[in-house]
């Protein structure tokens, strides 16, 4: 039994007086030096919700089953959900949010619900830890003080800003705010500014209060960049020691047009019916040592970011656009994967390496693909690579059909680009699916992510994964019921990723694909990393992890330096110990790390949707609905842009929400809304800072809205 057992039982037991800190260390026997450790063990039992804190500081015992843990997220009027480690939202009456705001992570207990048919409810009765301590938000001044009204609505609070707190602030200027005083029942949240971003309407002011919203810096500190700064540029013979040369190789990348950190590069060499595909990944830890400035910068950003007019990187540019880029015609160090690969798609043999590579060239998506259709153009100016490249498109070919076959699941959703001019203004919006190229880099480093993985797993060593688990019960169980009146079925309790594929396979082309595609995404677990290979259900890969990455993601690094440890001088199990503790931590903060950007990601794309519609206001368009809920339903025009149209505004009947199938329904004419119908609509609005567009069915324009 660990100490911080040891310490619940004791609380838990029978006998136990609620006592303080200090109280509990003198029964317990437990020495002064071993206090912060008391702390650390009694802070983390409050956060698990096993524990209470008293207002006297006196530790008590919590029932555990009566007990759970959440995240609040808010609604912006009051009332809220919880959103449970494991289990269904929970609905948070006002009254029933302890002050809560969005993003905080709370413990609430259960309400016997109204109705049998209603859904839980809770209330929360402790807030563990504050999501928010930095808000950014618009200034408005008073003559006495001022207040900060959040850009995220969903905090649903003003911050109170005291006389002299403002930095003297402007009306209307956005503002970082930090939080001085929490809400506490009808009083509002406190804080003092600490800067002053400028007005919404100035270049850049909009995607900077979003980085300032995530805590996403886009400055690195001094002594990164002095760090950055004296890495040498040129490759010396002692850099060369122990690396395998694959420069006389056809080694190219092969990226998008724009790309600056390109940090995989392949080569696949075709003999009778076995393929040698190499794939050389920028070695990154050999500029960056353990637990220096670089490296540990690099884990508190975790990834790169990725905006429609800027990246963020997550090394500064001399290391992720040039000392580690693999650009061409030059020599760059990489930590490479070798693997032999039957005309089956099945792996034969692998060897990992250090290596040293020169890219013959660097290719993009688009003209690799237009080699593999014929372009003459393209195939005479790349002619010394072009049969490398059909060997490549063959090998993906193989590699693809066989992750098919053995279950993995493909959502087969476009993507939308947003080309934005030198002010970052949005100019055009578009549509766009994966092409050949892309298919073909995709099937590679999805090949040496899973060699890696699986490689690493046998050796019982210390390692960071991909994984992605199975779906809970309770989801199988939700997409089940919504399945059922459409006659298909997902089997079992635990099923294989082929039940999922092949429900794709059977609807495809149908006009259910849309609404059960969505749905059944919705009824999958999120991938994450994790120190523990817990397979990757998605891909139907019982190994996997992210290896082809390291300029932009801080897993593939932190495995990088593991991989060339044990390939070099081996790892004792002193190190394996601390490389224990570090993959856990490398694992946690990743996956955070991966939430936020993907958040910030998001909310610029919305923002930039919503500043190129507002021009379209008044104008008409054919969409098609891709969600229905209970207050309207999300329409998608075909350059990817989604709107609402409200239930208020469907005026010709009364329209009720079946939440079993998705469709709204008139009371008296009959007519249905459901995901898939073709509608045409009118934009009615577009407020870039909410980031929304509102559309109005155009059927309704009798009314004469416009």
């Amino acid at each position: 039994m660990n100490r911080k057992e040891t310490i619940l039982n004791f609380i838990n037991d029978e006998s136990y007086v609620p006592m303080k800190k200090k109280d509990m260390a003198a029964v317990l026997g437990i020495p002064e030096n071993d206090m912060p450790e008391l702390a650390k063990i009694l802070d983390e039992l409050e956060s698990e919700g096993k524990i209470l804190l008293s207002s006297k500081n006196r530790y008590l015992p919590v029932d555990s089953s009566d007990v759970i843990s959440g995240t609040f997220r808010g609604s912006g009027r009051g009332f809220g959900f919880v959103t449970p480690t494991v289990g269904e939202d929970i609905y948070i009456a006002q009254e029933d949010t302890h002050s809560a705001m969005d993003g905080d992570k709370v413990l609430l207990r259960l309400k016997a619900p109204e109705h049998k048919d209603k859904k839980r409810e809770g209330k929360i009765f402790k807030i563990t830890e504050r999501a928010n301590d930095s808000i950014v938000g618009t200034y408005r001044p008073n003559k006495n003080f001022g207040f900060v009204i959040p850009n995220d609505t969903k905090l649903g609070k003003d911050i109170f800003i005291p006389k002299g707190k403002d930095m003297n602030a402007k009306k209307g200027q956005k503002v970082v705010v930090k939080i001085t005083k929490w809400p506490d029942k009808d009083k509002k949240p406190e804080g003092i500014i600490t800067e002053i971003l400028g007005y919404s309407s100035e270049l850049g002011v909009d995607v900077l209060c979003i980085l300032k919203k995530h805590g996403i810096n886009e400055e690195f500190e001094n002594d990164v960049l002095n760090q950055a700064d004296k890495i040498s540029e040129t490759i010396t013979q002692k850099d060369l020691a122990d690396r395998e040369d694959f420069r006389d190789k056809t080694v190219i990348t092969i990226d998008g047009a724009d790309a600056k950190d390109l940090d995989d590069a392949v080569c696949v060499e075709k003999e009778n019916e076995i393929y040698r595909l190499s794939v050389h990944i920028a070695d990154v830890t050999h500029y960056i040592p353990e637990n220096s400035p670089l490296d540990k910068d690099a884990l508190r950003r975790g990834t790169s970011v990725y905006f429609t007019d800027r990246v963020v990187p997550m090394l500064p540019k001399k290391l992720s656009n040039g000392v580690c880029s693999l650009n061409p015609g030059e020599d760059k160090l990489t930590l490479s994967v070798v693997m032999v690969i039957n005309s089956k798609g099945d792996l034969v043999s692998h060897h990992i390496t250090k290596g040293v590579i020169k890219t013959k060239e660097r290719m993009t998506y688009d003209d690799v693909s237009k080699i593999l259709e014929n372009h003459t153009e393209l195939c005479k100016k790349y002619s010394h690579i072009t049969d490398s490249i059909k060997s490549m498109h063959e090998l993906a070919q193989i590699l693809r059909e066989n992750r098919m076959a053995k279950g993995s699941i493909d959502f087969d959703f476009p993507e939308t680009k947003i080309e934005t001019d030198e002010k970052g203004v949005p100019v055009n919006v578009y549509k766009y699916r994966t092409g050949i190229a892309n298919q073909i880099i995709e099937e590679f480093m999805l090949m040496a992510n899973k060699t890696i993985a699986e490689n690493f797993y046998w050796m019982d060593i210390p390692f960071v994964y991909r994984i992605h688990e199975q779906p809970s019960l309770e989801k199988l169980s939700s997409f089940n019921d919504f399945l059922k009146p459409m006659g298909l079925r997902i089997q079992g309790n635990e099923p294989h990723p082929m039940e999922f594929a092949k429900m794709l396979s059977k609807i495809k082309g149908t006009d259910k694909e849309l609404l059960i595609s969505k749905v059944m995404l919705r009824s999958l677990m999120k991938a994450k990393y994790s120190n523990s290979n817990d397979g990757h259900f998605g891909l139907a890969f019982k190994y996997y992890c992210h290896f082809t990455s390291p300029i932009r993601r801080y897993p593939d690094l932190a495995i990088h330096r593991i991989i060339k440890e044990f390939i070099t001088r081996g790892i004792d199990d002193r190190r394996a110990e601390q490389l224990e503790k570090f993959t856990v931590i490398a694992a946690e903060k990743s996956s955070e790390a991966e939430i936020r950007a993907m958040e910030a990601e998001r909310e610029a794309e919305d923002m930039k949707k919503a500043e190129y519609m507002i021009r379209h206001i008044g104008e008409q368009f054919t969409a098609i609905i891709s969600s229905v809920t209970g207050f309207g339903f999300f329409a998608e025009l075909e350059n990817g842009i989604e709107g609402l149209v409200r239930l208020a505004d469907l005026r010709n009947d009364y329209y009720v929400y079946n939440d079993s199938d998705f469709t709204l329904t008139g009371k008296n004419s009959g007519k249905t809304y459901k995901v898939g119908d073709t509608v045409e609509i009118i934009v009615a609005n577009a407020n870039k800072e909410l980031r929304q567009i509102d559309f109005y069915p155009a059927e309704e324009n009798l009314y004469g809205r416009y």
